[in-house]
This record gives C-alpha cells, sequence and structure tokens, in this order.
C-alpha cells in the first residue's frame, strides 16, 4: 500500500461460517494484507491459522490478547499470576505464527483498584513478561482503551518510556481517544512509540462507535501526523464482522483515508 501503510483487519469480522483457508482468502480477495488473531495455545488452532496464512499469502501481524479477563493491576496476586501465564501464552502464539505484537490493556482502574496502584502493579508485571518478549522477539504494545487509565498521551509516552526496551511500546487506537481528546494530538506525541494502529471511528453526540469515515475522526488529520511521526505498517480495522461486501467495503474505506480522505 501507499507510504508502506497496509491494510488488516481482526480475524473476528471474518466469516465465522466459513473455513479458516477460506476466511482468509475472503480478505485477500476484499483487499486486506494482514490479520490480527486472537491468541490460542491449541496446537490444532495454531496449525490451522498457520496453514489459513500460508495458503492466502496474507499473514498474521499481531495476536489481540487483551486482558480484561485477569488484568495484570489485579490487588490479588493469583490474578496476576493469570494474566502474566496468558501473556506468556499469547507471545509464544505470536512467535508460532509469525506474528511480531501481541496488545496488551495494560491495567484497569476501578473502585477497588487505585490509579497509581494500576500504574505500578502493571509495571512490575510487565517487566516480568520482558525476558520472554525479547527472547521471542515480539513487541508487547500496550492500548489506549477504555479502561481509565492512561487518559493523557503524555502519560501514555511516559509510561513506555519507563520500560526502557524496544519491545515494549503503543498500540494507538484511533477511535477509542475520541471521548477525551484528538487522534491526531495523541499520534504525534507516542511518534515512534507507536508499534500498530487500530482504526475505528466514534460520534461525540452520541458516544457511538461507527463505520470508518463517519464519526468525528479527523482523518485527514490523523494521516497526516501518522505521516509525520514515520509511521509504517499495519492499519487494522476493529469493527464489526460482516459478508465479502461489508468488507470489501471498508478495504475501500481504508483506501480512502491512507489516500488522506
Amino acid at each position: 500500500m501507499s507510504n508502506g501503510l497496509k491494510k488488516a483487519l481482526v480475524f473476528s469480522m471474518l466469516p465465522g461460517n466459513l473455513s479458516y483457508v477460506d476466511r482468509f482468502r475472503l480478505a485477500a480477495e476484499v483487499g486486506f494484507e494482514g490479520v490480527e488473531a486472537p491468541p490460542t495455545s491449541d496446537p490444532g488452532e495454531i496449525k490451522k491459522l498457520r496453514t489459513a496464512s500460508e495458503a492466502s499469502g496474507v499473514p498474521i501481524h499481531s495476536i489481540i490478547y487483551g486482558g480484561w479477563h485477569a488484568p495484570l493491576s489485579s490487588g490479588d496476586p493469583r490474578v496476576v499470576e493469570k494474566g502474566i501465564a496468558d501473556v506468556q501464552t499469547a507471545l509464544h502464539c505470536a512467535k508460532e505464527l509469525g506474528a511480531d505484537t501481541v496488545l496488551l490493556v495494560p491495567a484497569i482502574v476501578n473502585e477497588s483498584t487505585r490509579y497509581a496502584d494500576a500504574y505500578t502493579r502493571s509495571q512490575q508485571a510487565i517487566r516480568k513478561l520482558l525476558p520472554l518478549a525479547e527472547k521471542l522477539k515480539v513487541v508487547i504494545a500496550v492500548e489506549n482503551v477504555w479502561n481509565n487509565f492512561l487518559l493523557s498521551p503524555l502519560e501514555f509516552a511516559r509510561y513506555v518510556d519507563e520500560f526502557r526496551s524496544p519491545f515494549v511500546k503503543a498500540y494507538f487506537d484511533v477511535g477509542n481517544v475520541l471521548a477525551f481528546g484528538w487522534s491526531e494530538d495523541w499520534i504525534r506525541t507516542l511518534g515512534k512509540r507507536i508499534q500498530r494502529v487500530h482504526l475505528k471511528d466514534f460520534k461525540r453526540s452520541t458516544r457511538q462507535f461507527v463505520n470508518l469515515l463517519e464519526g468525528d475522526v479527523n482523518w485527514r488529520e490523523v494521516r497526516k501526523a501518522l505521516d509525520e511521526v514515520g509511521y509504517r505498517g499495519f492499519l487494522t480495522a476493529e469493527l464489526g464482522g460482516g459478508d465479502a461486501q461489508y468488507l470489501r467495503d471498508v478495504a475501500q474505506r481504508i483506501d480512502r483515508i491512507i489516500a488522506g480522505a
């Protein structure tokens, strides 16, 4: 794609009634150049995903781990231990599938977890994961999500910098910051820390996620900002799923974004 930007989508957007090979082939057919897959430790599942990727020529570029179910910020050491083990599984899965990135929701701030505790606990846990990430050469990419955490681009940048490691970076979600910021501002602040980009759009008036180019994201400025910080790589749609016609339309919307819509 132009300027080294590539179109990708999350695996869940592909029709579930098709075989894995047919899902990946459909992704290629409608114009996508990468898939972001969920983590698995099942050897059969890993084989199916790898076979589908190889048969279609569409790489699995990232593993969408998440982290909501066992937050690294929990006050319960057993929950944190489970979270660490599950991220390790995701890192191994990434290596097996040829992906160089694992998306991580680093912490959750709520009534039972103070912001300061979420910050220190999650960093401690990620530091325990770093030796494996380094060994496997897979980046842990921390995402901005609605978890009441890393609510400013300055803080997000600082959080990443404090690891002093090329294996902890930012996974920037364009749509998620619209509720409390401006995507282009975050991109310019995060700069070279950005490992991957999720594409969503958001309407502030109704506080709802909408299809690309139908919300309040200033895509022209986002595109300029990505160029300014030298971002190259995958732009991954994270939307609802649909049929071939719908997916082709999403791919064409991303084409317009890349062209400077």
